[in-house]
């Protein structure tokens, strides 16, 4: 289970991905849930971040993960993005008790880039609107 709080920022990228590798490097993963009830805010690196989770876990292991919200807000951004098509939407609380912070990790300025570039080509794959939406900003950190 992975539980974001506050506002999640693309800071947190790196060591979202390499958490996701050992996630899926385990011998007995069964399953993922994403909770973000206590999330204020998610940027669009983070939303491409989990719509990666949500891609590489049904191709992996045939089945869609789980995100739970009881924030309108954030529902009706996870609806914008596309991510009905990716996860199984779920209101209200996920009552997991979690044991483990995940740390922020030092990267590189070209590391953080290149992840926030993934993160958004990923995004641009789920629709017309989120390709018009993000295609400027990769351009832009491509030509970096």
């Amino acid at each position: 289970m992975l539980k974001l709080e506050g506002d999640v920022r693309l800071v947190m990228c790196t060591a979202l991905d390499e958490y996701f590798e050992r996630m899926f490097a385990e011998p007995g993963f069964l399953s993922v849930w994403v909770d973000v009830t206590d999330a204020t805010g998610l940027d669009s690196t983070t939303l491409g971040m989990l719509a990666k989770l949500a891609i590489s876990t049904e191709a992996r292991f045939g089945f869609r993960p789980a995100i739970f919200s009881c924030d309108p807000s954030i529902d009706r951004l996870l609806q914008a993005m596309g991510f009905g098509q990716l996860f199984e939407l779920r209101s209200g609380r996920c009552d997991v008790a979690c044991t483990t912070d995940l740390p922020a990790r030092n990267a590189s300025e070209d590391e953080v880039r290149k992840k926030v570039i993934d993160a958004h080509r990923t995004l641009m794959g789920l629709s017309d609107a989120n390709r018009a939406a993000f295609k400027d900003l990769v351009r832009t950190l491509e030509n970096q």
